[in-house]
């Protein structure tokens, strides 16, 4: 054997041992890889609208009130009468998630020649989904002192998320 002969062989020789001694010393593990997928969350009106029914305006500023049942509390110095209502939504998501419930914290109500502002009050903030979910929006319009007549309309925004 020629000297680079056995130089190259002495030399596989050692990494052979070098690698061996790696693979010795190995060790593995597993793990699980996982994904939980929900439903996609929706909300939809249910057809009720916030509806503060039919207010007389006075000599002074006012408010009227409907609370998440459809009720109205007006306060002194105006006339409230007609049907009220709190906006109703549904939702629809996966049996058993939390979800959280927020609204736009007012509304502007704009008339022919003038405007009218109403901060919106949701029943609930957050709920368990179990089929069948619904919630309700009412809230508080501030009627101005000698509040131009006509209707006043106007719209808000709820968004149902997952916690």
């Amino acid at each position: 054997m020629t000297k680079f002969m056995k130089a190259a062989l002495a030399s596989s020789v050692l990494v052979a041992s070098v690698m061996g001694a790696n693979a010795a010393n190995a060790a593995t593990a597993t793990a699980d890889a996982k994904a939980n997928i929900l439903q996609q969350v929706t909300v939809a009106s249910d057809g009720s609208d916030l509806d503060f029914g039919t207010i007389v305006s006075g000599a002074s500023a006012a408010t009227v009130a409907i609370n998440a049942a459809g009720a109205a509390n007006c306060s002194a110095g105006i006339v409230c009468s007609g049907t009220t209502s709190a906006a109703g939504f549904d939702v629809t998501g996966t049996n058993g998630e939390t979800v959280d419930i927020s609204t736009d914290t007012t509304v502007l109500l704009t008339g022919p020649t003038d405007t009218m502002t109403a901060s919106l009050t949701p029943s609930v903030t957050s709920m368990v989904l179990g089929g069948g979910d619904a919630f309700t929006v009412g809230g508080t319009l501030n009627v101005g002192a000698g509040q131009d007549d006509g209707a006043y309309v106007g719209n808000f925004t709820v968004t149902v998320s997952y916690q």
